[in-house]
């Protein structure tokens, strides 16, 4: 990926290495209950991450999807997955405390099994294609090693302080 401009104190290039939640929380703007991302395990700047969503009963969405029988909604596996790229795209440039990173497309979802508490999702996203402020993962979700969800998610990145005008 191009390299930003190095800047003041908020210029600080990621680690390629494991990420914890207080390093996710410094790249994602994301808070509870939308952060659906716990750890990353894996990353390999600009090009592939893999990364934890534990999914629980006291997750916010289950009272009412379905009550009786929860279910983790499909555009939550979709969002839990776009963040991981998103992890991936900010670590890869030089500031990325100074971007945020907007989901732009989606194509080729599938579901393939229900992901339901007590489950651990395990998503990779790999870089597919990156031009100019936008980038395109093939996204996977899994549990216990069977897929259930995939999708291609396109993502842009914008300047912090544009978004703030």
């Amino acid at each position: 990926m191009s390299k930003e401009p190095a800047g003041g104190p908020a210029t600080r290039r990621v680690k390629p290495g494991p990420l914890g939640i207080r390093e996710i929380q410094r790249l994602l703007p994301h808070r509870y209950p939308f952060l659906l991302v716990d750890r990353i395990i894996e990353m390999e700047i600009g090009k592939r991450i893999v990364g934890i969503k534990n999914v629980t009963v006291n997750e916010e969405f289950f009272n009412g999807h379905f009550p009786g029988h929860p279910v983790m909604p499909g555009v939550l596996i979709i969002e839990a997955m776009a963040q991981v790229g998103g992890c991936l795209v900010l670590a890869s440039l030089e500031n990325p405390a100074g971007k945020l990173v907007y989901m732009a497309g989606i194509d080729r979802a599938r579901f393939r099994r229900p992901v339901v508490p007590g489950d651990q999702l395990v998503m990779t996203a790999e870089l597919v294609m990156v031009r100019s402020k936008l980038v395109k993962a093939r996204c996977e979700a899994r549990v216990d090693g069977q897929l259930a969800a995939e999708a291609d998610v396109m993502s842009i990145f914008v300047d912090r302080s544009e978004e703030e005008k």
